[in-house]
């Protein structure tokens, strides 16, 4: 079991390298580095174990006393992933995980602050992996900004609230929420503005900040958000995901009350069994989220068409060769062979199939077939949310064609992911290293533009009538203007991939 390190004694003789916040529930002793304030392993909720271990997260309790903030808490449970393959990257994993970590380059101000929300198809990743390392875009843009761990997997990814009491829905989402909820009650005392929350994220990160936005819970928690490349699929009804309990009990042969204290290994056997029989029997995945329950009433897409998404000023978009990666290992998860376009036709849009074909005139050579695979998981649904979004809500949109040698060498593209290192500069993770090597000595000039764009978002534009950007016009279901970020420049383009996503119209 993960503890933070208790102390009843004052500021250590290393003062000067140290520093402790004030929060509302007790004081934590952070540390300097490089200028800029950091705390980790703070804990923003009980940690989910016994009685809680499938529970919505409760509110952590109090301390007296200094409590140590200098190390990370475990990642959690989780396989390996090249995201988080460097040394300096955590490697414990533990269901005692909700944990965030914070940098701050003033703890005297009122700054903005960014709260970022990892991605990994709710199955891997992790608020403290050096991919996501916050400093650079604390220090570089006068923010506070937090990484959020929530659970992942059969712990927070899986639904399993059919199976009664005891087991709650959106466990993921709902530790963002608490974290979200955190950082309104103590962002303040690391030189926070509570009032000026942007929320951002990832891939499932990304899905989750879209989800955010149309569920009541998370109301007043966030005033800007940032959706990099979302993947709506992984939203699914609650009959299909009561379903997969049911399903998943099966795999066991338990009892509900037997799963709450089964081994780890176990429970994670079984879910991926439970992954690989919905990729071929449901139209989403056995992870993900769950709408028509009450914190998520409704999918993001069909809250943005009634007008019941919260109508924040948002930026979202999607990279050129999404689904890239993915090919290399054809994971049936996404479909990227003849074989898994096939049967994805079959089971989500068999009346759609030849229009949309239409739109993809090399298929089924490998360029057509990464491209469906992006539009089918990414594309598609992002096009669909953002016509009905910003119709109600300032909203700036985003294609992100930039691509390295190495990339190209690797007939990848602007694959998947390959953005994060230009918003975070976090050129000397492993990841950051594989796509930029020279990245840590010149800075590349998408990234100068980039991570300026995200952090002008973030800070610009708070007083009445006051514009963050003038050069990044406002997308409208009409235009549908474009940023079109390159290598050595941005354009403002209408409908960049209008053949594509007309094809994909209605579908979602």
């Amino acid at each position: 079991m993960f503890t933070l390190p208790h102390y009843d004694s004052g500021v250590s003789a290393v003062a000067e390298v140290q520093t402790v916040a004030h929060t509302a529930l007790g004081r934590l002793r952070g540390t300097n580095e490089g200028g800029v304030h950091v705390w980790r392993g703070v804990p923003y909720a009980r940690q989910p174990l016994g009685e809680l271990r499938f529970a919505a997260p409760v509110a952590p309790e109090p301390w007296s006393g200094v409590r140590d903030a200098l190390e990370h808490g475990p990642i959690p449970p989780q396989g390996r992933s090249f995201v988080g393959g460097g040394r300096d990257d955590p490697k414990h994993r533990d269901e005692a995980c909700l944990t965030l970590t914070v940098w701050s380059p003033d703890t005297t101000a009122a700054l903005p602050v960014m709260v970022w929300i990892p991605g990994g198809a709710f199955v891997y990743g992790a608020g403290q992996l050096q991919l996501y390392n916050g400093s650079r875009l604390a220090a570089n843009g006068g923010v506070v900004v937090v990484n959020v761990t929530y659970r992942l997997g059969v712990f927070g990814g899986l639904d399993l609230s059919a199976l009664g009491d005891g087991f709650d829905d959106n466990l993921a989402l709902r530790d963002q929420i608490a974290a979200l909820r955190w950082v309104r009650e103590n962002i303040a005392a690391f030189g926070g503005d509570p009032d000026r929350v942007t929320v951002f994220g990832e891939s499932a990160g990304a899905t989750s900040v879209l989800a955010l936005l149309a569920s009541p819970a998370a109301d007043g928690l966030f005033a800007r958000a940032i959706a990099q490349s979302p993947a709506l699929p992984l939203i699914a009804d609650r009959e299909t995901r009561a379903d997969r309990a049911t399903r998943f009990l099966e795999l066991l042969n338990l009892d509900p009350e037997q799963v709450k204290s089964a081994p780890q290994r176990s429970l994670r056997r079984a879910a991926g069994l439970l992954q690989l029989d919905s990729v071929a029997e449901t139209p989403t995945l056995a992870y993900g989220l769950t709408h028509g329950v009450d914190l998520l009433p409704a999918h993001p897409i069909a809250a943005a068409r009634a007008g019941a998404a919260r109508p924040v000023p948002l930026i979202v978009g999607t990279n050129s060769h999404e689904a890239s990666m993915f090919a290399w290992g054809r994971p049936p998860m996404l479909p990227t062979t003849p074989a898994g376009v096939d049967s994805w036709f079959a089971r989500c849009a068999p009346d759609a199939r030849e229009r949309i074909l239409a739109a993809y005139p090399d298929y089924p050579r490998r360029q057509a077939l990464v491209a469906i695979g992006s539009d089918v998981m990414f594309g598609g649904p992002t096009w669909a949310f953002t016509d009905a979004y910003s119709a109600a809500a300032a909203t700036y949109v985003y294609r992100f064609d930039h691509t390295t040698w190495t990339l190209r060498a690797l007939r990848l593209g602007a694959t998947h992911g390959s953005e994060i290192v230009h918003v975070q500069h976090s050129y000397a993770s492993y990841l950051g290293r594989k796509l930029h090597p020279l990245g840590r000595r010149v800075l590349p000039s998408v990234g100068r533009r980039m991570q300026r764009t995200w952090l002008d978002f973030a800070t610009r534009g708070w007083a009445s009538g006051e514009q963050w950007r003038e050069d990044w016009p406002r997308y409208d279901a009409v235009r549908r203007r474009t940023r079109v970020i390159r290598s050595m420049r941005d354009d403002s383009v209408d409908d960049p991939d209008v053949v594509r996503r007309s094809a994909w119209s209605g579908v979602y």
